[in-house]
Parts: C-alpha cells; sequence; structure tokens
C-alpha cells in the first residue's frame, strides 16, 4: 500500500462535506488515506477529477492554462457532457475538489497524481505528440520529495511508460519512492461520468520491480475499491501491454465501424440495404450489433487519432505489416464523408453552386460538442468550398463549430437551418433530428431533398411525405 504522508496530517474532509450518503466504510477511509490530484483538466482530467471527489476523495485538479482553471474553480464546464456540470459543482460545494496552476502545490497535496493530458496526432504526421504528457512529468517529479505514486491515464505510445518510469525515478527527489503506474482510459464521450463511475474493467500496468508493482496495486486498488466491490475486473499488466489495451481497443472499435461501412459501398453497387444486412449481422453472437451502425463514420477526438499513431508507432516497432489494414480503415472513413457530398450534388443536378444546404449536426456524435475531426462538420465545409450556401445546426457544438469554420453560415434551429434549403443532410444522429416530423421541416425548405448521413430515419414515412430520401448504403 502506499503510505499517507508522514510529513503532513491526514486529509481531513470538512464538516458536513463527507462522502455521499451510501458510501461504504471502505470509501470513507479512501477519502482520508490519499488525496488525489489530476493533471490536466481537459475532458479525461476534469471528468476524473469531479467523478473521484464525488466518490469522497480530495481532489486537487492542476492545468497550466489559468483561464480553464478559473472556469472550472467557478463551477463552469468548458465543454459540454452530460452530468458532468452537476458532479463538478457538488465537489466544489463540499470542499473535497479545488484546482489550481502549481505543480509545487500539487506535489504537496497529494498521494496520487493522475496524468490526464492530451496527445493529439502531430501536425503532418500520423505520429502522437508526446510533449504535453513529457512536460507534466518534467514538472511534477522535481517537487516529488516524498512517497507518491503516479498514474498515467492519457493514451500513449507503447514503450512511453517505461520511458517515463525511468525519467520520473531520475528527477524525483524521492527516487524509487516516486513510481509510475499505467492506467488506461476508457471513456465514451457523451457517457464519461458513467464510464468512469461504473467503468466495465479497470486496467492497470505495473513496474517490473516486484516491491514497486505490489505498492502501486494496492493504492488502485483503494482508489477503485468502490468498483471493484460492484464487480469491475481489476486487470494488471506490464506496462506494455497496459499501454496497448487502448489503442487495441480503439483499432478494434474502428475496424468494426469501416467494415460496415465498406459493406454500404457494396450495398449501393448491387441495391441492397446496408441497414438490413447491419440488422442480420448483429444477432450473430460471434459479431454482435455495437458499432455497426452504417453511416457517415468516425470522427472525434480519439478514434482517427488513436489508430494513426498506433500504426506509427508500429512502424518505429519494425511491425508495421501488422497494422496496414488499418490505413484501409482510415480511408473507408474518409471515402464515406466524400460519398455523402457526392450524393447531395447529385440531388442537386450535379452543382452546389447556387444551391442552399441545410446540415444537422455539427459535433463528431449526439451528445457531445466536440468538433474535433467531426465528419459532419467536414462535409459542410467541403460542399461550402464547392460553391453551396451552408447553413448548419447542431444542439450543443455551435460555438466550437463557429470557431472551426468560420465562413460557414449557422441557424439557431433545426428549421433555421432547414430554410430555403434545396437538400437538407442530417450528419450527427442527435434525437432531436431522429424524432423531427418530416412536414414540420417541409414547410421551411425549397425542394424536398433529405440525405440521411446516420441512417437515423424511417426512409417509407420520409417518403410518403413527399421527400425525396437518400441514405449512405440504401437503395
Amino acid at each position: 500500500m502506499l503510505p499517507a504522508s508522514t510529513d503532513r496530517p491526514a486529509a481531513q474532509v470538512p464538516p458536513g462535506a463527507g462522502p455521499p450518503a451510501g458510501t461504504s466504510a471502505a470509501e470513507r477511509n479512501n477519502a482520508v488515506t490519499h488525496r488525489l490530484t489530476v493533471i490536466g483538466t481537459g475532458y479525461l482530467g476534469a471528468t476524473h477529477a469531479a467523478c473521484m471527489a464525488d466518490l469522497g476523495f480530495e481532489v486537487l485538479g492542476l492545468d497550466v492554462d489559468a483561464a480553464r482553471i478559473a472556469r472550472l474553480a467557478g463551477g463552469d464546464l468548458p465543454f459540454y457532457e452530460p452530468g458532468l456540470p452537476e458532479l463538478l459543482r457538488k465537489g466544489l460545494a463540499s470542499g473535497r475538489l479545488r484546482f489550481t496552476t502549481s505543480y509545487a502545490e500539487a506535489a504537496e497535496f497529494g498521494d496520487v497524481h493522475f496524468v490526464c493530458v492530451g496527445t493529439p496526432q502531430k501536425a503532418g504526421e500520423y505520429a502522437a505528440d508526446m510533449s504535453y504528457v513529457d512536460a507534466a512529468i518534467d514538472a511534477l517529479a522535481p517537487l516529488l520529495a516524498r512517497p507518491a505514486l503516479v498514474v498515467g491515464k492519457s493514451t500513449v505510445p507503447v514503450g512511453t511508460a517505461e520511458r517515463l518510469a525511468a525519467r520520473l525515478a531520475r528527477l524525483a527527489p524521492a527516487g524509487d519512492g516516486a513510481v509510475l503506474a499505467w492506467n488506461p482510459e476508457f471513456l465514451r464521450e457523451g457517457f464519461a461520468c458513467h464510464d468512469t463511475l461504473h467503468p466495465d474493467r479497470i486496467v492497470v500496468g505495473l513496474p517490473g520491480d516486484a516491491a514497486a508493482a505490489a505498492g502501486a496495486e494496492a493504492a488502485l486498488r483503494e482508489v477503485y475499491a468502490p468498483m471493484l466491490a460492484g464487480g469491475t475486473p481489476f486487470i494488471t499488466a506490464d506496462y506494455p501491454t497496459s499501454e496497448l489495451v487502448k489503442v487495441s481497443a480503439n483499432a478494434f472499435l474502428a475496424t468494426k465501424i469501416s467494415f460496415i461501412n465498406a459493406m454500404a459501398e457494396v450495398c449501393e453497387a448491387a441495391h441492397a440495404d446496408v441497414t438490413k444486412l447491419s440488422e442480420a449481422l448483429s444477432h450473430d453472437d460471434r459479431i454482435g450489433g455495437k458499432f455497426l451502425g452504417p453511416g457517415l463514420g468516425f470522427g472525434g477526438g480519439c478514434l482517427p487519432k488513436d489508430i494513426r499513431a498506433f500504426m506509427a508507432r508500429a512502424g518505429e516497432l519494425g511491425a508495421d505489416q501488422a497494422l496496414t489494414f488499418l490505413r484501409e480503415v482510415d480511408e473507408i472513413n474518409i471515402r464515406r464523408r466524400i460519398r455523402m457530398v457526392d450524393i447531395a450534388r447529385t440531388l442537386l443536378g450535379g452543382s452546389f453552386i447556387g444551391r442552399t444546404v441545410g446540415v444537422l449536426g455539427a459535433a463528431f456524435k449526439p451528445e457531445s460538442d466536440d468538433v474535433r475531426d467531426s465528419p459532419a462538420l467536414d462535409v459542410a465545409a467541403t460542399i461550402h468550398a464547392q460553391g453551396g450556401k451552408v447553413t448548419v445546426y447542431d444542439p450543443q457544438a455551435m460555438a466550437n463549430a463557429r470557431r472551426a469554420q468560420p465562413s460557414l453560415s449557422f441557424g439557431e434551429s433545426a428549421l433555421d437551418a432547414a430554410r430555403g434549403a434545396h437538400v437538407v443532410l442530417l450528419l450527427t444522429e442527435w434525437a432531436e433530428f431522429r424524432e423531427m416530423a418530416p412536414g414540420g421541416l417541409a414547410a421551411a425548405v425549397a425542394e424536398r431533398n433529405i440525405v440521411d448521413g446516420r441512417n437515423a430515419l424511417d426512409p417509407e414515412v420520409w417518403r410518403a411525405a413527399g421527400w425525396t430520401y437518400r441514405a449512405l448504403g440504401r437503395p
């Protein structure tokens, strides 16, 4: 077990701000045994910090972005994630959750330090940019004067943990008392709070030294005690295996999505229906229906950059042939966007010039405001570049979409985006788009043409209402 600090009092929970009702004795003990820091307060870090505070821990979130820290400290979440604003404000009100820009304060405060900084794709390359992870370790390690556990949660190329463990031991005054573990995250945007508090598995990469590994494992078993009590599997592995789990999972999911979208291409050529094909496949227990929804493909800040970084790292290791299939997975995904533009252009007689296009959706998926590598926004920008007058609406991603594509026009509602449109494109499957009535939208458009990029609508209902309905992979 990681010992509680001997040079400061045990963490104290303010009166009236104890763990939530129903918290176990083990959880209450955790709340005063280990104090946690979360380094990096983006999507992953802010979620992890708020959820750990909700379990009863004292948590200090750290970021070098002073404006972000000020917003979080004021209870203002800089991005959209259902349920997280409530947890953030609850943690702040209880006194269990605080934020800082000081590494010195974090090093003094914490027993377990979670590193949750980003690993974006390098500009002009497939490889991951590790500068933020390296900077976090370089800033924290020299301040660790007492035993501490540093836990990496960021998605990194295999081999990173071994390198960082040596760096940590070299830079930390605590020496071998500063131990590194790797604990990859498996969050889904839109379900991040649930996935943090009720994970389907916890994977921990441990150092080769037996004593260090035992201490790190014991500490993380205590941190995750509520989840383990609920039956969540706790899987220990070496550093490289733990690093490979997240990227392997993302590569598999991306492959499954691109597989059904490749079948959509075949279905279009054969005049078959990919949605019926997907339904039939989903009843095979060996295949299942998750991630088998045909449509515009994947995007966001994880799957695209993670599979590209995985390919890059495999090449560095001399195993590039093992992952050449991921290049085709990526290309199939991009082809879906091109095909979406082609279908819309065909409906308009072969050109977007002088034509108005209503786009429903900007986020890469529903229940998110994330527009990173968004298929929806990519399609909208491509049509605009080809001469179309494009108006976009999204329930949550409007501010991010405006920043990413300021040349586009934006509506205040689905009806507003569709006003005067010669074709409407459904590109993000928000519930309000899936449930909209064709008759209501018909009053706003110039022509009743709709292209369903997510196979989210009932074609018979829309055709019966006088619409020309097209979708990817359907007759």
